[in-house]
């Protein structure tokens, strides 16, 4: 069994300020993946995350290496697309390019200040368990001081990369759907306005 070192990741935080990632539940062939594989790629996607925290590097160097790790293992597209719910079925070519595009540099900034708060714990892959046409791949967070919690990955077989994740239950990628929503509606609906102030969120 692998582990992730993380860093005083307060259990009130997370559940607060809850997010990266409603779970996607899609149709689809055969299964590819296995739940090995599953438990296997998050195993390796949180070897990598304890190198960034841990590498000592400043701020702006741990961001462009979480928006790459982010990148590497998360559906940056079915997760940026699904957060901005019907507005995207409207966007124009270009417009959804870019609003991904800011989406994932916005995850990595958000996520990338937590985690660098967080050294000091781990997390630990228990198992991954098939549910439809996706894995899901169950973990537990161990924090000194701070009672021992659940975070589920959601793994889709189509991309072999994880669509959601879920602390004790709750949606991250429903909270972010919640917040870029909001940001849409202080901006009237304008989508282009929403992608600058995308841009220099987190």
């Amino acid at each position: 069994m692998e582990t992730c070192t993380l860093n005083k990741y307060s259990r009130r935080w997370i559940l607060a300020a809850g997010a990266a990632f409603p779970v996607i539940s899609l149709a689809g062939p055969a299964l590819a993946l296995t739940s090995a594989e599953a438990e296997a790629l998050i195993n390796r996607m949180l070897v990598e995350l304890n190198r960034i925290i841990n590498s000592g590097r400043s701020a702006g160097q741990m961001f462009g290496d979480f928006e790459r790790l982010f990148a590497k293992y998360a559906d940056v597209p079915t997760i940026a697309l699904t957060v901005l719910g019907p507005p995207a079925r409207s966007a124009s070519t270009a417009q959804k390019r870019a609003y991904t595009a800011a989406f994932r540099g916005y995850m990595a900034r958000k996520y990338g200040r937590r985690f660098r708060e967080v050294i000091g714990g781990r997390l630990e892959v228990r198992k991954a368990r098939r549910v439809r046409s996706r894995y899901e791949v169950d973990t537990t967070a161990l924090l000194r001081g701070e009672p021992p919690f659940d975070v589920t990955f959601v793994v889709l077989d189509r991309s072999n990369k994880f669509v959601d994740m879920r602390i004790e239950g709750i949606s991250l990628l429903k909270i972010e759907k919640d917040e870029v929503g909001a940001m849409l509606d202080r901006r009237r609906g304008n989508l282009d306005a929403m992608i600058q102030d995308l841009q220099r969120a987190g």
